[in-house]
């Protein structure tokens, strides 16, 4: 089952002057910082508050560390912005992709990957999607 809101992805070129900007502007202090080599990323996770499933939500800001990574490729189209959404699960992240692949739903990923905090992390396709890439999180266990 979906049971929050775990992240917004905000793509963009410069990760610490938007972590500044983000910092500065609203407070936000709990920061982690990331890189996925898979995924050719450096990212920033800044903690918006805790959930009651013993989670957070977060923001997480995207950038990419090659020009043949995804983000890179949205950045060049787009510009920067909101990249993608995710909701968390409670329970098996490959459970709840199947379960919305069966509802006619793309799932971009044969099997999850890994993605930040140590969590397990597919997508689902945008067009699927009313247009929102949209990320489904496992958390890590502790």
């Amino acid at each position: 089952m979906l049971t929050r809101i775990d992240h917004i992805g905000i793509a963009c070129h410069d990760l610490e002057a938007t972590v500044a900007f983000y910092r500065e502007t609203y407070g936000f202090t709990d920061v982690h910082f990331e890189t996925n080599e898979e995924q050719g990323v450096r990212e920033a996770m800044l903690k918006i508050n805790a959930t009651g499933d013993g989670a957070a939500s977060y923001l997480q800001l995207i950038t990419p560390i090659r020009d043949d990574s995804t983000v890179a490729k949205w950045l060049a189209k787009n510009g920067e912005g909101v990249h993608h959404i995710a909701f968390g699960t409670d329970g098996d992240v490959q459970d709840e992709a199947d379960g919305i692949a069966a509802k006619g739903v793309r799932v971009l990923y044969d099997e999850p990957r890994h993605g930040s905090l140590g969590s397990r992390i597919t997508f689902l396709h945008p067009k699927d999607c009313h247009g929102v890439l949209t990320e489904l999180v496992e958390k890590a266990t502790s």
